[in-house]
């Protein structure tokens, strides 16, 4: 068995994430404390209790989604002996891959945290409100080409790229909102469903450039190591173990395409993983897993019961 953990990104929070796990383990409740000691703020409590319009504030929930997700990996480390380096890769879906970083030792957990409250942040700042938008386009007939000639046709009103590329029958474009709204009505003409994302922000598209200089200078201060599995990076869809390219793709992340349908196939294809295991709140990714690589094992990894399962079959 080959095995990689995947990190899940935005939109997978949920009031209440990561509460069983503080209750039934010290190492969780020191990662969430952790966190809060970072970020000078009691996120933990915003994530037991809500409410939940400020948890889904982006500034908020990447930082708490990377808290859930080490939770899950510093326990399954210190309470079941299951290191990261049990994994052949890591890879995280966007805001996941500084989960996937932090969990593979390559960056502390307080830089990480701070990091992404930074993220977050100069996401929301790089765009007013309501002036980007991002589109889900599902279905059987949406993959990245129906995606791309949609967008195209948005392009004539503003920006419009494709942004996440999950898998087939689910990919998401980013851009201005008369660009986006002219890309659904193309997406519809071809023959998908385009449900409009309620998001705060055009995420992975060239108007999130602001963001990425501010991340650009604050990933220029911080200390990246070599991670202690190779990261299957969103841009690429390629293995690398080099602080400095990591360095680089995270800032390329904040305007660039998610390649996550691309990456699991070569996790699968050229890293010969048979097993995903999943680490942080929902199970957004272990779906996505299953319709990429369906011959493959993939588990979400959130409840103390899920961890015990984990566990035993390894």
């Amino acid at each position: 068995m080959s095995l990689a953990f995947l990190f899940p990104g935005q939109g997978s929070q949920a009031v209440g994430m990561g509460a069983d796990l503080a209750e039934a383990f010290a190492s969780a409740r020191e990662v969430f404390q952790e966190v809060d000691d970072a970020l000078g703020q009691k996120l933990f409590k915003l994530m037991k209790e809500g409410p939940e319009d400020q948890l889904t504030l982006t500034e908020n929930a990447q930082p708490a989604l990377m808290a859930v997700s080490l939770a899950v990996s510093r326990t399954l480390e210190k309470e079941f002996k299951i290191g990261i380096d049990r994994a052949a890769f890591v890879a995280g879906h966007s805001l996941g891959e500084y989960s996937a970083l932090a969990a593979a030792g390559a960056i502390s957990l307080a830089d990480t945290a701070r990091l992404l409250k930074l993220r977050g942040q100069a996401m929301q700042r790089a765009v007013p409100v309501g002036e980007g938008a991002m589109a889900s386009l599902i279905g059987p007939k949406s993959d990245v080409a129906l995606a791309e000639e949609a967008a195209k046709a948005g392009s004539a009103f503003g920006v419009c790229v494709v942004a996440n590329d999950n898998n087939n029958g689910n990919v998401v474009i980013s851009g201005a909102k008369a660009a986006v709204d002219a890309a659904i009505e193309k997406a519809k003409e071809l023959g998908a469903r385009a449900i409009p994302l309620n998001v705060s922000a055009p995420f992975h598209c060239p108007l999130m450039q602001p963001a990425a200089d501010e991340m650009a200078r604050a990933l220029t201060a911080a200390t990246i190591l070599a991670p202690r599995a190779p990261l299957v990076a969103n841009i690429t869809a390629r293995p690398t173990l080099d602080p400095e390219e990591i360095r680089r793709l995270l800032v390329e992340q904040v305007t660039g395409r998610v390649r996550w349908r691309e990456s699991m196939i070569w996790l699968v294809e050229q890293g010969g993983v048979t097993r995903f295991a999943e680490a942080g709140s929902g199970k957004v990714l272990s779906g996505m897993a299953k319709r990429i690589a369906p011959d493959a094992e993939a588990t979400p990894l959130n409840t103390p019961a899920d961890l015990e399962a984990f566990a035993s079959s390894l």
